[in-house]
């Protein structure tokens, strides 16, 4: 009788590890479901260009239903409500599922009611954390070029997804370059970060300098160590660093647990993300793994503004191959490998980009971390979003080389 393996969640963590797991053993060995409230996959790291109109959604998804299916997986579409640890079963909208082993891969719950004014039905506030909210963020831009002015680019305080911060201000800075009204719009990066670059690992080589130097070179000014705590329709208000003009506000919220699992009792801390071991393994639920942002990871370091660890879809994957290999060795009577989480990522800056790669994520690291500038790698992070969306549509093992 083949093990019942259920995955929560349909995005990067969710499908490379129903993807990998497969890859290790047939569906006479195991039967996996993946329970998704989303029928489609969203390249996330390409939300930055829905916003600024040079991808819609439709180019950036694809149904998950026919692309699990060509690996033999099952796609239930629907939404997680609670987890029984002990009895082993996941109660949805519409069933109850047992399992032998379990994924939780869930993503977060944006907790945008951590900023006032952080729409985008609680106030004029935007950000870039789903598809809904960046189509939005599109339409304000869209305003903005007919109504220029000032416009802040931001992360709140516990926020551990910076990158969109700075791809935002870089790619809005371009396009109104091209326009000819960057004279019309003052932009201000505001973060909780203690440097630029900083990312909440501790900064990656000469990332830094190589940040400040373009921020000033393109006039956009940045607070550091800010904490924002409102956001109105004209300003954006922070502890310690004052009030900053603004009539469009691009803030990155905190992120939380999502409600099912948050809600179930043994499985997460008060944020609702869930303790692992190194294998991603609960250390109590028998049979529980998490992945991706799901997982409780503590901060590298205290900082006068809190910053939390960064969750990104390259370590997500890195996750979910551990636990996937793991399950797979557990059902042949073994133990996974364990392996430090790196990081490799390519930040849009308009014009160009910048890829870094740091081994491990948390310092002192084995490898001194690379960085480099240039165009080249805007044309491959453009060409490996197409190859992400390609293999990961047609079932196929998904390439992380470069990374994101």
């Amino acid at each position: 009788m083949a093990v019942n393996v259920v995955i929560i969640g349909g995005s990067f963590g969710g499908l490379t590890a129903a993807y990998e797991l497969r890859r290790h053993l047939g569906p006479e060995r195991v039967a996996i479901t993946v329970i998704s409230r989303e029928h489609r996959f969203v390249f996330v790291p390409s939300l930055p260009w829905v916003a600024m109109g040079s991808r819609s959604l439709q180019q950036i998804s694809f149904d998950l239903g026919p692309a699990l299916a060509r690996k033999q997986v099952d796609l239930a579409h629907e939404t997680e409500l609670h987890i029984d640890a002990g009895a082993k079963t996941v109660t949805t909208d519409r069933a109850e599922r047992r399992y032998d082993f379990l994924v939780i891969a869930t993503g977060h719950r944006s907790a945008n009611e951590a900023v006032e004014g952080l729409g985008p039905s609680g106030g004029p506030g935007h950000s870039l954390m789903s598809a809904p909210e960046a189509e939005e963020l599109g339409g304000a831009i869209r305003r903005l070029l007919d109504e220029p002015g000032p416009v802040v680019a931001g992360a709140a305080p516990g926020a551990s997804c910076i990158g969109p911060v700075y791809e935002f201000a870089f790619e809005l800075d371009h396009l109104l370059r091209r326009r000819r009204m960057r004279h019309a719009v003052p932009i201000t990066l505001i973060t909780p970060e203690p440097f630029a670059g900083h990312m909440g690992m501790g900064g990656a080589g000469t990332v830094r300098q190589l940040l400040e130097g373009a921020l000033e070179e393109r006039d956009i000014a940045y607070l550091t160590s800010a904490a924002v705590t409102k956001i109105t329709a004209a300003a954006v208000e922070t502890e310690g660093a004052g009030t900053v003009p603004s009539v469009l506000s691009m803030v990155i919220p905190p992120l939380g647990g999502v409600e099912a699992v948050a809600g179930s009792p043994g499985l997460s801390n008060p944020k609702g993300f869930v303790p692992v071991d190194a294998r991603y393994r609960h250390p109590a639920a028998e049979g529980v793994y998490a992945v991706g942002v799901a997982v409780a990871m503590a901060p590298v370091a205290e900082t006068p503004v809190p910053i939390n660890f960064p969750k990104t879809g390259h370590m997500t994957e890195q996750m979910a191959t551990i636990a996937a290999a793991d399950i797979a060795a557990r059902i042949a009577g073994g133990e996974g490998k364990t392996a430090e989480l790196r990081a490799r990522c390519v930040l849009d800056m308009g014009d160009q980009g910048v890829y870094m790669a740091v081994n491990p994520v948390r310092p002192p690291r084995d490898t001194i971390p690379a960085v480099s500038q240039g165009r080249h790698w805007l044309l491959a992070k453009r060409a490996f979003e197409r190859l992400y969306l390609f293999s990961a549509r047609h079932g196929r093992r998904v390439p992380t080389a470069l990374g994101w």
